[in-house]
């Protein structure tokens, strides 16, 4: 096991030790109940970390026979897959997410014209192949598309338990280096797309009130299909305290339009509380996803390289064609550690 993984098990063997000493005193019901849910995670934890243990000495066994002339190929195969997927459980342990829940996504074309379109919507086909993989539910919100089949922007919730924990990492500005469908000359160009992830917020969470909020119902255009500009379904909700605007026109009925665009408007509602409240600390105003300038990247897809590189840790893989078919678990694996080994220098882990 790696350094990161031995300190954290010492540190949970330390904290168990820590709550069994506590349990075995004097505890009203409330105390007991939250201790042992404690203990029963970081017991997961532990036994996780003895597997991980016991399948690297399985691996070195079976190298060695591998070694002697063995054919031994499968197992080795086997356990390797085992210990990557015991290891990515257990490092999603460590994070610490208060959102349970789902989100609230946005993608938007930022610098580069038709091209930073069809890069946002091969953003959001990565975003749906990964909540597949991970069993996440994924509903469109709203978008503006081009005739090219890019998107303006898109809007949609992904729903499962610990959908914010997996995808929190992918907000900012992601940065695509290929020859574009629309250039014929064979130059490569750089486009960018913005990417905004926002926990969604339940209405007993943030409570808006109806006075503040300007709803108003125009006909449904641009996405197509035979109820666009029958009916005035789609619906435009102002937030007039703040100026947030959400408007939603995916649903055939005004009731649905508006119970989504107020979902939305919860979400951004939450996120710009959080950035004032960040704001406050660092003495600076910062929205999550920058203006969407080529420089402001957290990472870049190159596909003459073959190569994408999240710049937050300064980590590549050369899975280009894997990573945007939805295969995020290495960089998001990545992503944890670097946030683990931040939580430790903060001497933050539990």
């Amino acid at each position: 096991m790696n350094d990161i993984i031995d300190i954290l098990l010492d540190r949970v063997k330390d904290k168990l030790k820590e709550i069994e000493s506590k349990l075995a005193g004097r505890l009203d019901p409330q105390q007991i109940h939250e201790l042992s849910k404690q203990h029963a995670k970081l017991t997961k934890i532990l036994n996780l970390g003895e597997s991980l243990k016991s399948l690297e000495g399985e691996l070195e066994f079976w190298r060695g026979m591998l070694q002697e002339g063995e054919d031994v190929e499968t197992e080795i195969e086997r356990v390797e897959q085992e210990m990557v997927k015991t290891r990515r459980e257990l490092l999603s342990l460590f994070i610490s997410d208060e959102y349970s829940g789902g989100v609230v996504m946005e993608i938007r074309a930022a610098a580069g014209g038709e091209e930073a379109a069809l890069f946002a919507a091969d953003l959001f086909r990565m975003y749906t192949r990964y909540a597949e993989r991970k069993g996440f539910e994924l509903e469109v919100a709203d978008f503006n598309k081009t005739d090219l089949g890019g998107y303006k922007e898109i809007v949609f919730f992904v729903k499962g338990k610990d959908a914010h924990k997996f995808l929190k990492y992918e907000s900012g500005v992601h940065r695509v280096q290929r020859i574009p469908r629309t250039e014929s000359g064979g130059r490569i160009h750089t486009s960018t797309a913005t990417v905004a992830v926002l926990p969604e917020m339940r209405e007993i969470d943030v409570k808006i009130d109806p006075k503040d909020i300007r709803i108003d119902t125009f006909r449904a255009s641009g996405h197509g299909g035979q109820y666009v500009n029958k009916t005035e379904s789609a619906v435009r909700v102002t937030h007039i305290p703040t100026g947030i605007v959400v408007s939603i026109q995916t649903e055939r009925s005004q009731h649905q339009n508006k119970e989504m665009a107020l979902r939305i408007l919860r979400a951004r509602l939450y996120q710009l509380h959080m950035n004032e409240v960040k704001s406050s600390i660092d003495g600076m105003r910062r929205r999550q996803i920058g203006s969407g300038e080529r420089s402001e990247k957290v990472r870049t897809y190159n596909f003459p390289q073959n190569r994408v590189t999240d710049h937050r840790i300064n980590y590549t893989t050369y899975r280009l064609a894997e990573v945007l078919d939805g295969d995020l678990d290495e960089i998001v694996e990545k992503l944890q550690e670097a946030e683990i080994r931040d939580r430790i220098m903060r001497g933050d882990v539990f």
